[in-house]
């Protein structure tokens, strides 16, 4: 819950490789990202450049690690950067293969940073927000259209809404705010016994954030997804997996493990375009008007996956009784559907 632009001191954030995988491809493929097999032996990198979260890659899965303990890694723009950067980033590199996301200390994000007072959602106040210009107008009307008013949490939840990659949420402790709103795009969300959640908006006078009236309902339902956003209760993790909002609950020393292994679970075996592919297809079905849009993204993407050299290989190693080899890289062989696969614009 929080807007863009860079405070002062504050480097911008560039987009590098993490596993040394190829990258390249058409801007459209880097939009939607790169993903490919998992290559030789285990590599490991801890990525220090950034400010807020702490990058580490290893046999095929980045782990993002919100680095903000003594605030409880509370969200502020530098850190929405970061976050978007290191999806570019994993999207780009084609030996990762999924993405864990989890907090340093004892919580995963205690939600916005508060530390502008009653000034922290009110964005034409916040100078932080300036660089994009104002969306105040001469006569002091609101041009909503305008990037300024655009709220960090839903420019970082999109992101993520459009990885190729698996996102698994490791959530190890309280998750309040954008700090649950954010983990709404994950494909799977496992917590710690000790997390707890909040949906606390109402309690702040604003309202949810972060696309989450997209998303929360259609996870949860919408009387589940009510409950919690008016009453802005905060509950225990049994409760989110009583309501859906998690897939399982373990204990502390458990998780991360337990996420690795589902990571692998989902990539060791899969040929990394379909699961890019299907990735897109499943989230973006979740909005459709009619099953005839399913049915012609579904055709597109047999039709073009039939003749590639995944499918060939998934059959041979089939009718062979081996482990497939898989061929094809996200980078350069996702394929293009045209506006079943394009986001609307802001405005």
């Amino acid at each position: 819950m929080a807007g863009g632009g860079r405070r002062p001191g504050e480097a911008a954030v560039a987009a590098q490789p993490l596993l040394g995988a190829g990258r390249g491809g058409s801007d459209r493929h880097r939009r939607r990202g790169d993903g490919h097999g998992r290559d030789g032996p285990a590599e490991q990198e801890a990525v220090s450049r950034f400010e807020t979260i702490l990058t580490e890659a290893q046999d095929g899965i980045l782990t993002i690690t919100l680095n903000r303990p003594d605030r409880l890694n509370a969200f502020t723009p530098q850190m929405m950067k970061e976050l978007i950067a290191a999806f570019d980033e994993a999207d780009a590199d084609d030996a990762v293969r999924a993405v864990i996301m989890t907090g340093a200390g004892r919580a995963y994000c205690a939600g916005a940073d508060l530390g502008a007072g009653g000034a922290t959602f009110d964005y034409a106040k916040r100078p932080d927000r300036l660089e994009q210009g104002s969306p105040v107008r001469e006569d002091g009307s609101v041009d909503y259209s305008h990037p300024g008013v655009r709220d960090g949490g839903g420019r970082l939840a999109l992101r993520i809404f459009n990885s190729n990659k698996p996102v698994i949420g490791a959530i190890n402790g309280p998750a309040v705010g954008i700090g649950v709103t954010m983990t709404l795009p994950f494909d799977f969300r496992l917590a710690s016994e000790a997390a707890r959640f909040g949906f606390v908006f109402a309690r702040r006078g604003i309202v949810p954030e972060a696309a989450s009236s997209w998303f929360l309902p259609r996870l949860v339902g919408i009387s589940q997804a009510l409950d919690w956003c008016y009453s802005a209760r905060v509950f225990d993790a049994a409760e989110a997996l009583k309501g859906g909002l998690v897939r399982s609950l373990h204990a502390p020393e458990d998780l991360i493990p337990a996420a690795r292994a589902l990571a692998h679970a989902l990539t060791d075996h899969s040929a990394p375009v379909s699961v890019a592919l299907t990735r897109q297809m499943m989230w973006r079905m979740l909005g459709a008007e009619h099953p005839m849009l399913a049915h012609r993204l579904d055709s597109r993407g047999i039709w073009s996956r039939g003749q590639s050299g995944d499918a060939r290989e998934g059959v041979q190693s089939f009718l062979d009784k081996r482990e497939a080899t898989f061929p094809d890289r996200v980078s350069a062989d996702f394929p293009d559907f045209g506006d079943l696969l394009h986001d609307p614009d802001y405005r």
